[in-house]
């Protein structure tokens, strides 16, 4: 267990918001708490190291600890009991299992009477110390029809399985077998998806311990009483974007999903007619449960801070010790709506940093906490401690694709000094300790600004933005809604100055749930770089009904954002850019004030260099505008940085028609915006990593500077 760690309900607000904490410590000793404000979140010797100022705060004082449970897994549960018990009854449902032989595992419960896999992955029936077994294994990844059986007249249990011919399921798959069984009754509440009676997880065992929980989709559970009168039928394919589920049955046993299983998920009748589950819904009947499925971990609230009125914005942490164990939950204090304290504005990509919450690498090694000691960063990586849930760049234990995230639980990710690669000689750092590169130099350069995160910007639109001079965001602010990204357009058009400084930005399309906070849903859909591909069917999102996937596919390309769009990947190494003529001479000259060097950036905290890992490029079919102006071109890639896939059409032919080599770079443009606005893009990730090199003495600073100078003064 990791002895002291917690998190917030909520990672942003402005004055007067109350920000939860939630903390589990396992110690008897109460543990401390500080608020401290972030400037520095690297712990590279190399950098300025990590930089954190004290702030006196209501928050500070000594809390009790208390252990919290981890409950991972989802499963569904109806509101109420059945109404009574019948003589004689049926459970039933048609399932798609995944992991058939991952042990007991329930389809439907009712009290001790349970539809379930065996040990064995055979369909199963189980009342109180009586089961039946149908002794046949199912087929992962095949649809079959399930059910169990109770003749109270005649005192016999029947467990049945039956292949539906829609799948890879070869003949003596079905069977049906029969037991001796007397005075069965169905009681409490009907359970999908878990078992109520299973036992409980000791401290630290993985989500998976408890529950019984089913990996694999679910579709129509039923249960029927006596003389197969209808008692509850519960219909997957309403309500797709909630958390509720619907009975049709007579008495309205309706229920709630846990921990948020994946909906409009593709049902035993699809047959690839239709792609969207709001054309044909009866095709999406079904819901994909998951034994490692987290959402929320519910912990108790241990302490309250109201945000005052005089607390500047910027990044802040609640800093909590016991014991010689401390932890730092971040949240972003951000000015009152409408009321700006600074020019600048810093957009902050929360979206980005839940999306990858407590992503394991698969590259990750034990070699890396050698660093992680010498450094003294962060100490903690999922890649060790999974039972904390992982990210949608994760896989599910069944393979599937992780498509849900969310902030309400411990993010190591999103820490203060944690490395998300423990080797090469920069800082191995993203996401939010990337991002804390620019306000580093921000606080070195003594430039004032507010904070602004997505969610802000998703809820409030470009009232959100509209009164800075500049909108500017860190190094990868990836995923996006719709919502955001017209928020960020009608600043630019408005005539607001936008500074990309990052790499692969606007690229991934989310949905937010309507009804459940901080819930984040990403759809991995046809091209791009992805972890998973989704399923053939299940593009769109649930929560939102939209087409998932790339913004490209979805007709708004990166490029029309702020001219630049991802082009290539590669290791975490960084290269430079070179200047070009239109550098040196005429109306953007101003850019490069005080600079004599050719290279820019060929050096750095992140890669090693201004431009590396994910590099983005002008296209002007795709949106780049045709006034838009490269004063800068980056070269000499590690052999290893391709280009990605959307951009490919055979091994040797791509959409540009160039030769990949030369679409292998980031381009930095300037270009102005008929409303009067000025854009300034980088397309590289590692671009902030050298902003506070050498203390901020560097080319890339003074350009940067230059740009945010002259943009701040209109």
């Amino acid at each position: 267990m990791i002895p002291l760690i917690g998190y917030s309900d909520r990672l942003s607000g402005r004055a007067g918001d109350t920000i939860e904490f939630k903390v589990s410590s396992i110690s008897d000793a109460p543990f401390q708490v500080s608020l401290l404000r972030s400037i520095s979140a690297d712990p590279n010797p190399a950098g300025p190291g990590i930089i954190e100022r004290a702030v006196p705060s209501a928050m500070d004082g000594s809390y009790p600890s208390r252990q919290q449970d981890i409950d991972g897994g989802s499963y569904a549960i109806a509101d109420s009991e059945l109404p009574s018990s019948p003589a004689s009854f049926r459970l039933s449902a048609i399932i798609w299992p995944t992991l058939p032989l991952k042990g007991e595992q329930a389809i439907l419960s009712c009290g001790d009477i349970t539809l379930m896999i065996d040990e064995t992955g055979a369909a199963a029936a189980r009342a109180g110390s009586i089961t039946a077994s149908s002794g046949v294994p199912l087929k992962s990844r095949a649809w079959y029809r399930v059910w169990l059986s109770y003749d109270g007249a005649g005192g016999t249990l029947t467990i049945g399985q039956e292949p539906i011919q829609s799948g890879p399921v070869r003949p003596g798959h079905g069977a049906q077998i029969s037991r001796p069984a007397q005075g069965l009754a169905l009681t409490g509440r009907p359970r999908i998806g878990s078992m109520e009676n299973a036992t409980a997880h000791p401290p630290g065992d993985p989500p998976h311990a408890i529950g019984a929980h089913f990996n694999g989709k679910i579709e129509a559970p039923a249960i029927h009483g006596d003389d197969g009168a209808l008692i509850a039928e519960w219909d997957f394919a309403r309500d797709f974007s909630t958390t509720r589920i619907e009975d049709t049955g007579p008495h309205g046993l309706h229920g709630r999903l846990i921990n948020l299983p994946a909906r409009a998920m593709t049902g035993s009748a699809w047959n690839g007619e239709d792609m969207s589950f709001r054309n044909r819904p009866e095709h999406y009947g079904a819901i994909h449960f998951h034994d490692d499925d987290i959402y929320d971990f519910a912990w108790e609230t241990d302490f309250t801070f109201t945000i005052p009125d005089d607390l500047p914005s910027g990044a802040y942490l609640a800093h909590i010790q016991c014991n010689g164990h401390e932890d730092k939950m971040p949240f972003f204090v951000c000015p009152p709506l409408g009321k700006p304290t600074a020019k600048l504005c810093v957009l902050v990509s929360t979206f980005t940093y839940v999306i990858y919450g407590n992503y394991a690498r698969p590259a990750y090694h034990e070699s890396w906490h050698t660093r992680v000691a010498e450094w003294d960063a962060y100490p903690w990586n999922p890649a060790v401690h999974t039972e904390y849930g992982l990210s949608t760049y994760n896989f599910h234990g069944d393979g599937s694709g992780i498509c849900h995230a969310s902030h309400l639980r411990p993010l190591f990710n999103v820490r203060p000094g944690y490395l998300s690669m423990g080797v090469g000689e920069d800082s191995g750092l993203r996401h939010l300790p990337a991002d804390a590169h620019l306000l580093t130099w921000l606080d070195q350069q003594g430039i004032d600004y507010d904070i602004i995160t997505d969610r802000e910007l998703h809820d409030d639109g470009v009232a959100a933005i509209a009164p800075y001079q500049v909108l500017t965001t860190g190094a990868h602010p990836e995923y996006h809604t719709a919502e955001t990204l017209d928020a960020i357009e009608a600043f630019r058009d408005g005539g607001g100055n936008l500074m990309y400084l990052g790499g692969n930005g606007f690229y991934w399309r989310v949905a937010l749930h309507e009804s459940e906070p901080g819930a984040i849903e990403i759809r991995r859909g046809e091209g791009g770089i992805r972890a998973w591909a989704a399923e053939p069917g299940e593009y769109f999102n649930a929560f939102d009904g939209n087409y998932g996937g790339m913004w490209r596919r979805n007709g708004r390309p990166p490029q029309s954002i702020a001219g630049l769009g991802f082009t290539a990947q590669g290791n975490f190494t960084a290269s430079y850019y070179r200047r070009l003529e239109a550098s040196r001479e005429g109306e953007l000259a101003w850019m490069f004030e005080g600079i004599e060097d050719d290279l820019i950036g060929d050096f750095g905290l992140s890669g090693g260099g201004a431009a590396g890992f994910e590099l983005d490029r002008t296209d002007y079919r795709l949106g780049t505008p045709e006034n838009a102006v490269i004063v800068a071109q980056s070269e000499n890639h590690d052999p290893e940085t391709i280009l990605v896939p959307e951009e490919m059409l055979t091994h040797v032919t791509n959409w540009a028609g160039q030769s990949s080599e030369e679409l292998v770079r980031a381009d930095m443009i300037y270009y102005r915006v008929p409303g009067g606005g000025q854009v300034f893009s980088t397309g590289s990730i590692t671009y902030c990593g050298c902003l506070p090199w050498n203390g901020g003495e560097n080319n890339v600073s003074r350009l940067t500077g230059n740009v945010l100078r002259r943009f701040l003064e209109g």
